[in-house]
């Protein structure tokens, strides 16, 4: 059995240029990701699934703008435009990804009152994706993560990884970032000071 998986974060249309929250650069990596995916025996992708009305869109709090944070009972949340809604074209995987190959396909994000980054579990840090009792199942201990974005989905998936005590590495050639106010080098920093190995 193969101990290995490639872990691929949200690679929607939202997130590519054109999308409601665009990451400069992010269909480029679409080429690096399939090979990857081709070359890996476990392929598992996540998929950001917002309800309209997500409590983590500014548009749900009069007076608020993108990108502003506010403070929701499980700490600090950004604001985001509206972005991945269920059923939306933003929220498809961009047409250019090769993911048919994918075993599994986590949804994340789809409870209206919390927002979720990581693959592993929601911003509470607490509701668990069953992420890692799939993988751990299928006796998988060693995860490479790529996608978007750096500073957010990818980084946060990274550290929660680390925690269930998987090794894991980051392929930041494969990964693009939205950078508010520095954000990439601190999570770039944050994952290297917690063993995420980045190649």
């Amino acid at each position: 059995m193969a101990s290995e998986a490639l872990v691929v974060i949200d690679m929607q249309n939202d997130f590519c240029p054109g999308g409601a929250l665009a990451v400069t650069g992010g269909d480029e990596i679409v080429p690096l990701v399939n090979d990857m995916i081709r070359n890996t025996e476990h392929v598992v992708l996540t998929q950001d699934w917002h309800p309209a009305g997500h409590s983590s869109f500014a548009s749900s709090h009069p007076g608020s703008k993108p990108f502003e944070a506010i403070a929701m009972s499980y700490g600090d949340q950004t604001l985001w435009p509206d972005h991945c809604i269920q059923g939306s074209l933003g929220a498809d995987f961009h047409s250019g990804l090769a993911w048919a190959k994918a075993e599994l396909v986590v949804r994340k994000g789809f409870r209206t009152a919390i927002d979720s980054y990581s693959a592993f579990f929601e911003n509470d840090h607490e509701t668990p994706t069953g992420l890692a009792g799939y993988l751990k199942e299928r006796g998988i201990g060693t995860i490479t993560l790529v996608g978007l974005a750096t500073d957010f989905c990818v980084a946060y998936s990274a550290l929660d990884a680390v925690k269930h005590g998987f090794a894991t590495t980051v392929r930041i050639d494969a990964c693009r970032g939205i950078d508010l106010d520095g954000s990439v080098e601190t999570m770039v920093d944050r994952m290297r000071q917690a063993g995420v190995k980045l190649v």
